[in-house]
């Protein structure tokens, strides 16, 4: 396979009352195909946030968006554009930021995380000096992050998001 420039092509979900941001490295092409956060069926994202939030998975589109909405949690991801092979994040070279400021100064976020340690990492290399507001890192969701089973990621992610949370 060779590098490919992908563009982030779809809007970030957040609402007035979002209080968390969660930050993925980039959409996989299953997600950029589909439009929206996390779209891998083998990716374990839903069904964490739906144990940690107390809710059944979400199937559909409009179901994953008005559970973050209605939990307060807002979603994007730390690029707008880079060179990758495939998903693999190992792979990315030549990141673009996205520009999180009118998220932050439109909503009462008080805390962002990130899922994963790419994204973790391209955060603080070039957002967090623009935003200064530090992120978490959360263990990946991905398939790929085989150590983690999804019982060890939804207690991870309860302990990191209870705080900010809201029912």
């Amino acid at each position: 396979m060779e590098y490919q420039t992908v563009y982030h092509n779809f809007e970030p979900l957040y609402g007035p009352d979002s209080r968390v941001l969660l930050l993925g490295s980039m959409p996989s092409p299953k997600s950029r195909e589909q439009g929206f956060f996390y779209g891998h069926p083998q990716n374990r994202f839903w069904r964490v946030m739906a144990a940690v939030l107390g809710e059944a998975v979400p199937q559909t589109l409009a179901d994953k968006r008005a559970l973050c909405l209605r939990h307060g949690v807002a979603l994007w991801d730390v690029l707008a554009s880079c060179d990758i092979v495939g998903a693999s994040d190992a792979a990315i070279r030549n990141p673009v930021a996205n520009d999180l400021r009118p998220i932050l100064r439109s909503t009462p976020v008080r805390a962002v995380f990130t899922t994963g340690g790419t994204a973790w990492k391209f955060y603080h290399q070039l957002i967090e000096p623009v935003t200064g507001m530090p992120a978490g890192k959360l263990p990946s969701t991905s398939p790929a992050n085989a150590a983690w089973s999804v019982e060890r990621l939804i207690e991870a992610y309860r302990a990191a998001l209870a705080p900010y949370l809201q029912a």
